[in-house]
């Protein structure tokens, strides 16, 4: 059985598991309609459009 010659120190260790957990900033795209930022593949929710259909309605 495999056994480590030495012990993994805890800089190393968090190293590695820092690695999984970064932040990522979300994409921003500008709506094709009322050329405000949303979200890509969501509703805008200043003007209620998606893929150039109204889907709901703004007040």
């Amino acid at each position: 059985m495999a056994v480590p010659k030495r012990k993994t120190s805890k800089s190393r260790r968090d190293k590695r598991r820092s690695a999984n957990s970064k932040a990522v900033k979300p994409n921003i795209m500008e709506c094709p309609q009322c050329h405000e930022p949303k979200l890509p593949h969501r509703v805008c929710p200043s003007c209620g459009y998606y893929k150039n259909k109204e889907v709901k309605e703004v007040n």
